[in-house]
């Protein structure tokens, strides 16, 4: 049983790749002409025959389409058409800093949104429970950009105390971070309290003390476990997404990773790097929710429980 649903959710992971990869093709290809981009507006006639010929975008775009998805199967995934590189390679080259940046964001999402919630459900109705439903609020509200521009006001303009942009400096990486993961933490803090509250109200709460635990052990043995098994639908979804919400953050802090990697893409029409970052991003968040789904078999035993019908 347990076998059928696990292999449900991988075939339909790879028909979500499949087709974002067939959208992404079919859409980047309907956005212009790159030759006429890369070549600028003087190029001659010839010049954009010659561009076509030379990347196949002369072929009908089935037989384009075909061989672009063989290639993707073999693990090519076509060469940039500013310099000729694969666009793995391009791609891989920024790579590292965006798992950086993404990586200390989500610890710092974890590392506030999760206590922040637990606090407030424990405190529900009282001063603490009210600011941090207020921060998380604001921290989800506020947008990226907005709140990138006003650290970048405060903390490099105004107090001069970290860069405003690049990743040369040791520090660099805190405001790109620390804006990244506000909207997460604040997400992560509502969800933690709301599964917080849910798990709080359910008998089985009153039944163990009845039975003579403690209120902190009940909670940390009893109540928390169960309010993460919702939340960790949450926190997969926002590590599935992190990566793409990074191409905010990177434009406006200047950090070379493939969020801004992808904006000069898609305005130079480089489609091969273009459709790798899409398709790096897409298997980044089938992943995260494909873990999820199995966790969840994992830690919910109702979840692999064979239905019983009723006698």
């Amino acid at each position: 049983m347990a076998g059928t649903i696990i292999l449900r959710k991988c075939l339909r992971a790879l028909l979500t790749l499949w087709i974002v990869v067939t959208l992404t093709f079919v859409v980047l290809r309907s956005a212009g002409d790159p030759a006429i981009i890369i070549l600028g507006t003087d190029a001659t006639p010839a010049m954009i025959v010659n561009f076509h010929h030379e990347w196949g975008l002369d072929q009908p775009l089935p037989v384009q389409y075909m061989r672009y998805l063989g290639h993707v199967l073999h693990g090519d995934f076509g060469s940039s058409f500013l310099d000729g590189r694969p666009a793995v390679t391009v791609v891989a080259e920024r790579l590292p800093y965006t798992l950086r940046l993404a990586g200390l964001g989500f610890v710092l999402m974890l590392l506030v949104g999760i206590p922040a919630g637990i606090v407030a459900a424990l405190n529900r109705g009282r001063l603490l429970d009210r600011l941090v439903v207020a921060g998380a609020v604001m921290g989800h509200s506020v947008p990226s950009f907005f709140l990138a521009i006003l650290l970048i006001l405060l903390f490099s303009v105004r107090w001069r105390l970290l860069p405003s942009g690049g990743a040369d400096a040791p520090d660099a990486i805190v405001m790109p971070a620390l804006t990244l993961a506000a909207s997460g933490a604040g997400i992560i803090a509502r969800f933690t309290r709301v599964a917080m509250l849910d798990t709080l109200r359910q008998p089985f709460v009153h039944a163990v003390q009845a039975r003579g635990l403690t209120w902190r052990r009940t909670v940390r043995a009893h109540v928390m476990p169960n309010a993460a098994i919702p939340t960790l639908t949450m926190i997969g979804l926002l590590l599935g997404g992190i990566v793409a919400g990074t191409v905010v953050t990177e434009t406006v802090f200047a950090w070379p990773g493939i969020g801004r990697l992808i904006i000069t893409s898609v305005a130079r029409r480089d489609l091969a790097v273009v459709q790798c970052i899409v398709l790096l991003v897409a298997s980044t968040m089938v992943v995260a929710n494909l873990t999820v789904d199995l966790l969840y078999t994992v830690l919910d035993p109702r979840m692999r429980a064979p239905a019983r019908e009723d006698r």
